[in-house]
């Protein structure tokens, strides 16, 4: 790879704006999911959203920042940006541990619980969510792993990538301007 490649891959303003739009891509995913194939989302694949949206307001901060050359503003996004995707991956492990049966999930994410009365019973069956976090609506045919698995792998690489941009940008000193 040339100099200018590498310098355009860990440059801030390309960072901001690819991660935004791998964010919107990845709303865009679940959404095209749930309303076009209808694999209706658990409890934990809802959590799963909430960090790209966020992404998506500090790729625009970072972007602002960027453009008014506040530099403490862009880093501090960064890193955030980091922190929102690694906690992504700790949602998606979870979520993928669930799946895969290794712990148990949230309240919502099991059957209902079928003690009590029959009025009880169909009472927590017509209340309980549509989708279970403990089951696999989708896997991959291939490699069989599941869309919270591809989330997991896909956020953690893009933690780990804004932690070594992070570290460069800390290291690099800006010129002073007068």
């Amino acid at each position: 790879m040339s100099r200018h490649i590498l310098e355009r891959v860990f440059s801030t303003p390309f960072i901001f704006l690819v991660l935004m739009l791998f964010s919107i891509a990845a709303l865009a995913s679940a959404l095209i999911a749930q309303y076009a194939f209808g694999l209706h989302p658990c409890q934990l694949c809802i959590y799963q959203r909430v960090p790209f949206v966020v992404a998506i307001l500090i790729g625009l901060c970072g972007l602002y920042a960027e453009r008014k050359n506040f530099i403490a503003l862009r880093n501090g996004a960064l890193g955030l940006l980091g922190l929102t995707f690694l906690a992504n991956t700790v949602i998606a492990g979870f979520h993928t541990g669930v799946e895969r049966k290794w712990w148990k999930g949230l309240e919502g994410c099991s059957a209902p619980d079928m003690t009590g009365s029959m009025a009880e019973i169909l009472e927590r069956i017509k209340s309980a969510p549509i989708a279970r976090c403990d089951e696999i609506p989708w896997a991959d045919p291939i490699l069989g792993l599941s869309m919270a698995n591809y989330n997991f792998i896909f956020c953690l690489g893009v933690a780990v990538y804004c932690a070594i941009v992070f570290t460069k940008t800390l290291k690099h000193k800006e010129p002073k301007t007068k």
